[in-house]
């Protein structure tokens, strides 16, 4: 199977769950998370602004700010660039894609963020992923030093042989 067709079939898996029983995993993976000692010894977390079918990012987003952590939200640029930048929600504007993205372009170095919450569609066993194919991800995450983690349902669990560019990620939750 190649990545467009996974991707398309767990797109469709995503969007058909059940509004309460995404929201009860949302809530599940949400203490998995917050109970992890990678967020728990964090200072700044960077995680990102969910798609409706995606996991409930804003739960991490304010537990974290309860919790006194900054937290970070991608800005991304033409060529696959991204960086990460402070949240607010007084910050924040559409792009073409539909997704909301912080205006400020005041990003805050790699150095400097503790955990990275990263978001796709398909995860192997292994923590390799396949995102929506900008590359984003893979490309900032080729030189990152810090904790990786993220939250998926068990929809978005397969099989498929990684590439040489691909960066897995540490740590994945699922429900």
């Amino acid at each position: 199977m190649t990545k467009k067709e996974i991707r398309q079939r767990v797109l469709l898996q995503m969007r058909s769950l059940a509004k309460e029983d995404k929201a009860k995993k949302d809530k599940e993976l949400l203490d998995l998370f917050c109970r992890s000692e990678k967020y728990q010894e964090a200072k700044t977390i960077a995680t990102y602004l969910p798609m409706a079918h995606e996991y409930k990012s804003h739960l991490i987003i304010n537990q974290a700010i309860k919790d006194g952590k900054k937290v970070l939200v991608p800005k991304t640029y033409p060529k696959g660039r991204m960086v990460f930048v402070a949240y607010d929600t007084k910050d924040l504007e559409r792009t073409n894609y539909g997704l909301l993205e912080p205006k400020s372009e005041l990003s805050v170095a790699k150095e400097e963020i503790d955990l990275i919450h990263v978001p796709g569609l398909a995860f192997n066993p292994d923590g390799f992923r396949i995102g929506y194919g900008g590359g984003f991800y893979d490309r900032y995450l080729s030189d990152y030093k810090g904790h990786t983690v993220s939250t998926i349902y068990k929809c978005q669990e397969q099989n498929f042989q990684a590439q040489e560019h691909d960066v897995a990620v540490k740590e994945v939750f699922s429900r």
